[in-house]
């Protein structure tokens, strides 16, 4: 079999993507069927002062204290 194909155990996860916004809109882009998700806004959160990322796909992320990429409430 091709190298080519993806096995299903080597999925990313979103905190497995590198804290950049290019990385996180890479994979937002492919999660989402190929259809590019962009940069709506940036903001600094209420809570800790850190980017927060608003994205066409309806949801907003940002890096937290693990250094890793999570879904902002």
């Amino acid at each position: 079999m091709s190298s080519a194909f993806v096995r299903d155990d080597d999925e990313q996860w979103l905190h497995d993507i590198a804290p950049t916004i290019g990385a996180l809109i890479n994979y937002l882009t492919c999660e989402n069927n190929d259809i590019r998700v962009y940069e709506k806004s940036v903001y600094p959160s209420p809570k800790t002062g850190k980017p927060v990322f608003e994205m066409s796909n309806g949801f907003s992320y940002m890096v937290d204290h693990n250094n890793q990429w999570t879904i902002v409430d």
